[in-house]
């Protein structure tokens, strides 16, 4: 018979990943087994505005992404580069697995450029956060991060842009954002170019590996 720790050890694992649904197989990943230029896609534990209008793979509410990497190589010290509010960032893999419980992990499945797309994600360190979400702008926000600087050998973009949503599944553009632009003077930017992290967890050039072990059952 089980010991009570390791039952209640088997329960808090259970209860931390039942958010993605009961029909979900996903292998569970140490950080250690990630790779250069892996995307962690990060779970919201509730609904909000980004989630409304978009879904990630099995229906995730997946709303943002982030691009792992080691500084100094091969065994270095890993980080992932990420554009969160205020600026594009290097944040480490430790307090960024403590800030997002339900991390879904993608690895693209075709060949990249991977010396020059990190190197220009690297870039893009310090440039404002873009909460507007508009194309041909000096802010990024997150999938765009990895949809302008992830390039084949041949220097092609790995992820083509795609028709902005900003509405449900009625086809309305949300209450939301029609405030939200309001409020700036702008129209809803629906259908313009872009990208979400939803989408991006769902496109063939990824392969989703699993999600990682919260850091306290490492």
């Amino acid at each position: 018979m089980a010991s009570p720790g390791i039952e209640i050890l088997a329960f808090l694992v259970a209860l931390c990943f039942a958010f993605v649904g009961e029909t979900q197989d996903f292998a569970s990943l140490h950080f250690g087994q990630l790779q250069e230029g892996d995307l962690l896609f990060c779970c919201a534990d509730s609904a909000n505005a980004i989630t409304a209008v978009t879904s990630g793979v099995e229906d995730l509410p997946i709303d943002h992404v982030a691009v792992f990497h080691r500084i100094g190589g091969e065994g270095g010290v890993p980080y992932v580069i990420e554009a969160v509010k205020p600026a594009v960032c290097l944040t480490p893999i430790g307090s960024f697995l403590n800030d997002n419980a339900h991390i879904i992990v993608g690895r693209v499945n075709v060949e990249v450029d991977w010396k020059k797309s990190i190197r220009r994600c690297l870039m893009m360190v310090g440039r404002p956060y873009d909460d507007l979400y508009l194309p041909g702008d000096s802010a990024i926000y997150c999938s765009e991060l990895v949809q302008m600087n992830y390039l084949t050998p041949s220097g092609k973009q790995v992820f083509d842009a795609i028709p902005m949503s900003f509405h449900d599944e009625t086809g309305q553009v949300t209450d939301y954002w029609r405030e939200f632009y309001g409020h700036r003077g702008m129209s809803v930017p629906e259908g313009a170019p872009g990208t979400n992290p939803g989408e991006l967890s769902c496109r063939p050039q990824v392969t989703i590996l699993g999600r990682i072990i919260p850091p306290s059952l490492q």
